[in-house]
């Protein structure tokens, strides 16, 4: 029996000092930093990084994409992502909240402005009375379309009417307007059966939108709350690796990257 319970020991401490190894190193044994991103734009300005920015940080990064808002914070609170970067703080608050996941915020990298799309119109405020617009299905996304909407007066919100808003706090709605509610990555096809959609950043570019050329109405970056930022699960923000990565994004050379790519289309929200 003692001899049965010092090799279970023995086998125990080795599984530990395992275990404390692999969590040392992160996304690998040669310490890399594992990162969700969604395509665009975030995974954009994480190649550059990678290609440009961060051997000479001493960084290793490997990027990993997504196609969906879920995956890449599951991901993160299960372990097998170190860090994501695609999503703004309303969403990552209300994803905590309803989730269960402790998931917290690092550092603001860029604001990618939500914009109204039509094949139907080029005025929002002139679409017909009983059109239908399509708009995220999302808590945060949603409440975020129906505030655009309604700073233009296309709708009117109850007053306090917070980022988590749907169609029941819509108090005055004199264009009849119906709303369709569709995950996000559907919203760009689904130009052709709605009058408008409101469409996030990163998939309006995917599907070959142009937020400042084909956006029939567009986000002021003034006090805007959705910039993403870069997020980690809670205990790791001090993680060097991390702390690296967060310098870059916010770095003179990231800025000017999104400044010159995206002429517009995606916002820089710090100066380095």
């Amino acid at each position: 029996m003692r001899k049965t319970l010092t090799a279970a020991s023995v086998l125990a401490l080795a599984l530990g000092l395992a275990a404390c190894g692999s969590q040392d190193s992160g996304g690998g044994d040669d310490g890399t930093l594992v990162v969700g991103a969604t395509a665009v734009p975030a995974g954009e300005v994480l190649t550059y990084i990678k290609d440009n920015l961060a051997d000479k940080a001493g960084l290793k990064l490997e990027i990993k994409e997504f196609t969906d808002y879920v995956l890449p914070n599951t991901a993160l609170q299960e372990g097998s992502l170190d860090a994501n970067l695609y999503q703004n703080k309303p969403y990552l608050d209300d994803f905590n909240k309803s989730k269960g996941t402790d998931l917290v915020p690092v550092v603001d990298a860029y604001l990618p402005p939500m914009g109204v799309y039509s094949k139907k119109t080029a005025d929002v405020t002139k679409l017909a009375d009983g059109a239908t617009v399509a708009v995220p299905n999302d808590t945060t996304n949603e409440g975020r379309a129906l505030k655009l909407l309604a700073s233009q007066g296309v709708i009117t919100l109850k007053d306090g009417a917070a980022t988590d808003a749907s169609p029941a706090d819509i108090a005055a709605n004199p264009r009849h307007l119906r709303f369709k509610e569709l995950e996000p990555a559907q919203l760009p096809r689904s130009l052709d059966d709605v009058a408008a959609a409101v469409i996030n950043n990163n998939y309006a570019q995917d599907a070959g939108l142009s937020p400042t050329e084909d956006a029939i109405l567009l986000e002021s970056a003034k006090d805007n709350p959705y910039a993403n930022l870069l997020a980690v699960k809670r205990g790791d923000e001090d993680d060097p690796r991390v702390e690296k990565l967060a310098k870059l994004l916010t770095s003179a050379e990231v800025r000017k990257f999104i400044e010159d790519k995206y002429q517009g289309s995606v916002l820089p929200v710090t100066t380095g």
